[in-house]
């Protein structure tokens, strides 16, 4: 089951509270993200990184409407529980 993001509360730094459809809550690092290319660049900027906002029809938290997660990543983290089979095609057997 897919839960959408309800709260999003600033922690400081590159920390987020996340709160889920079910109640399901915790604080997650975005840190990793500073590395990556492309879009997540802007992250580097705190300021951009602090805009954020929740996409209610979608249930993603965003950053100008253009930047998201995909918030199964971050269920996932704050349930300890795994990412749906969909989201690791790797760990799939392999067909021959």
């Amino acid at each position: 089951m897919l839960h959408d993001v309800v709260s999003a509360i600033y922690q400081g730094g590159y920390l987020v509270e996340l709160e889920f459809d079910d109640g399901q809550r915790g604080t997650v690092d975005f840190t990793k993200y500073l590395e990556r290319q492309g879009v997540f660049e802007q992250f580097r900027d705190l300021e951009f990184f602090r805009s954020f906002a929740i996409n209610k029809e979608l249930g993603v938290l965003t950053w100008d409407n253009e930047i998201d997660i995909a918030p199964e990543t971050w269920y996932a983290k704050v349930t300890g529980t795994h990412l749906p089979a969909w989201m690791n095609p790797e760990k799939e057997p392999r067909k021959n």
